[in-house]
């Protein structure tokens, strides 16, 4: 067979190189198609630290990566991403074909996530992996690249603004516990005052009904002496005492002619009022007749009326109206001041300049396309060329040895 293949050695090498050129412009015309890998890693724990230490939001560097790795498989993201860069795109746009179909084929075919972060990795395994198939005519690496960064600016963004609804709410939760503690105070201060202002009418109210019974007291008091005193007047004018004396007196007068007579009175009784004398009751009795007030009479009516004027203004009502600034006044709303400042102070907090992931590779220029493989092509089409021309070869000497055997044959049998 060999020796055969070498005697048609020519066809062998006419078919090899046939074919061989044939694999050769084939792999010069097809477009050639290049792939970049891009490999993304959590980032430090202090890259993280400025946010988790807000006390309002807290993301561990693998929350951070299955964010981002999230966002890089997200439909979404990635049309944005088409949208926003269409420059980079503008190959891909063929006649007839809309925006979002071109997006459609490049999203399928393309751009793959090989290794996305699952729920068991730890820091050191956790990755996740990028690659992008692209044909030459595409920045492939820019497209790669600015995708990536993309999807961490887009990330960063909702964290951002995710943050800024937390402490939007935190503050306004905040200012709603503050406002109720104003009012608060303002219906316990209102509830004081009107507590004192109550106490002080009920006091006021109860001293004038005293001062009111206290003056019928003293009246009533002054009309029974004027009557007790009328009767002694006329007790006295039918005694005939004019001048104020005793019982022993008044019995010395009826005696008077017995000089040599001694009298000692002793008596424990109270003496009778006419003994005062028509003169003095008479002079009593008008006096009382012309008064027109007893309030000097009891020392209870001036302290009535001092305890009064004490009433007229109450001083802790007073400073209560006056104060100006009630906000210092507030119980138990400095925590909640203290946490408005600390919440206030997180809006400086620049998300910007917090690294979510590290991106371990970032996609290089390839140093040759995946495909076609121009050197394999060509070996395989000269194998197949060798190959079918020493079957040509082979075939062909077998039909000859073949017509050659029938000729003898049929000489033979002639």
């Amino acid at each position: 067979m060999f020796q055969i293949i070498w005697q048609g050695k020519h066809v062998v090498l006419m078919l090899g190189a046939l074919f061989g050129f044939s694999a050769f412009m084939y792999a010069s015309l097809v477009s050639s198609e290049y792939r970049v890998i891009s490999v993304l890693r959590p980032a430090a724990l202090n890259e993280l630290d400025a946010l988790n230490r807000s006390g309002v939001y807290t993301l561990s560097p693998i929350e951070a990566l299955k964010k981002v790795g999230s966002a890089l498989e997200s439909y979404g993201v990635r049309l944005e991403f088409f949208k926003a860069n269409q420059v980079l795109f503008s190959h891909l746009q063929r006649p007839g074909v809309t925006l979002e179909q071109s997006f459609e084929s490049f999203n399928k075919s393309s751009l793959k996530v090989i290794a996305p972060v699952s729920d068991k990795a730890d820091s050191l395994s956790a990755l996740v992996r990028l690659e992008l198939r692209y044909p030459e005519d595409l920045d492939g690496v820019l497209i790669l690249n600015s995708f990536v960064d993309y999807a961490i600016k887009v990330e960063r963004e909702q964290i951002e603004a995710d943050l800024k609804v937390i402490i939007d709410n935190r503050l306004a939760e905040l200012k709603g516990k503050i406002d109720a503690a104003r009012s608060e105070y303002d219906m316990g201060m209102q509830a004081r005052i009107a507590t004192l202002i109550e106490t002080d009418d009920v006091k006021r109210s109860i001293l004038k009904d005293e001062l009111v019974a206290l003056r019928k007291q003293l009246k009533v008091g002054r009309m029974d002496r004027i009557a007790q005193l009328s009767e002694a007047i006329g007790i006295a004018q039918s005694l005939g005492i004019q001048k104020p004396t005793t019982p022993a007196g008044l019995a010395e007068s009826h005696r008077a002619g017995d000089s040599s007579v001694i009298y000692t009175e002793i008596n424990n009784q109270h003496i009778p009022l006419y003994f005062m004398g028509v003169e003095t009751l008479e002079a009593e009795r008008s006096a009382l007749l012309k008064r027109k007030t007893d309030d000097f009479t009891d020392g209870r009516i001036a302290q009535i009326a001092r305890e009064m004027f004490m009433l007229e203004s109450n001083r802790e009502v007073e400073v209560l109206n006056q104060r100006q600034n009630e906000e210092v006044f507030l119980s138990g709303v400095q925590p909640f001041r203290a946490d408005i400042v600390r919440l206030g102070n997180l809006s400086n907090l620049e998300i910007s300049n917090i690294q979510l992931v590290t991106i371990d590779r970032k996609a290089l220029e390839p140093l040759s396309p995946i495909k076609p493989r121009r050197m394999l092509l060509l070996i395989l089409g000269g194998l197949l060329g060798v190959g079918l021309g020493a079957l040509v070869v082979l075939l062909r000497s077998a039909a000859v040895a073949r017509r050659v055997n029938f000729q003898s044959v049929e000489s033979s049998a002639a």
